[in-house]
């Protein structure tokens, strides 16, 4: 099998359609939530190209806390409707930025992130997590990334076992 950093795709879409196949047995086959969030980050890091870091935010106590992430450390807690992630967290509402140093109130926990994408993943009307994507480069993330990284939080809402995860 070829690593997953060398598989070529025709399309961001068939990129996309494969991460949600892949993480689909991901999810499948994981003991627990943070091997498969674990997975998940790592899938995300190895099939996209510049970027810098991948991972989750967790919703806990009205607050995002880290979790399982590819990348240089990050900021630990991030307040509801603060930064990029607090603001989607907050709006439930998917975050789209070319420019990171344009977003009012930027939460900047590595200065080389010049963009930024972050998905909301809510279950029952509630933001449960977000997905944080990290770029060097401005404008790398659009709504094909947008829409692809929506499927994949609707899939991790419905895979996983939410309780679990925020009762940890």
């Amino acid at each position: 099998m070829k690593p997953l950093e060398s598989i070529e795709f025709q399309t961001k879409k068939q990129m996309y359609d494969f991460m949600a196949v892949r993480l689909k047995a991901y999810l499948d086959e994981a003991p627990d939530w943070c091997s498969a969030l674990g997975n998940a980050s790592a899938l995300f890091n190895a099939l996209l190209k510049n970027i810098n870091w991948a991972g989750f935010y967790l919703m806990k106590n009205q607050e995002l806390i880290l979790g399982p992430f590819q990348g240089k450390p990050a900021c630990v807690r991030i307040e509801m409707g603060k930064g990029v992630c607090g603001t989607a967290a907050l709006q439930q509402t998917t975050q789209l930025v070319p420019d990171v140093h344009a977003f009012d109130g930027h939460i900047a926990c590595d200065s080389a992130s010049n963009s930024e994408l972050v998905v909301p993943i809510i279950l029952n009307s509630s933001t449960v997590a977000v997905i944080d994507l990290d770029s060097p480069l401005i404008n790398r993330f659009d709504e094909e990334d947008a829409l692809g990284f929506e499927k994949i939080a609707k899939l991790l809402s419905s895979q996983l076992d939410w309780q679990t995860v925020l009762n940890r």
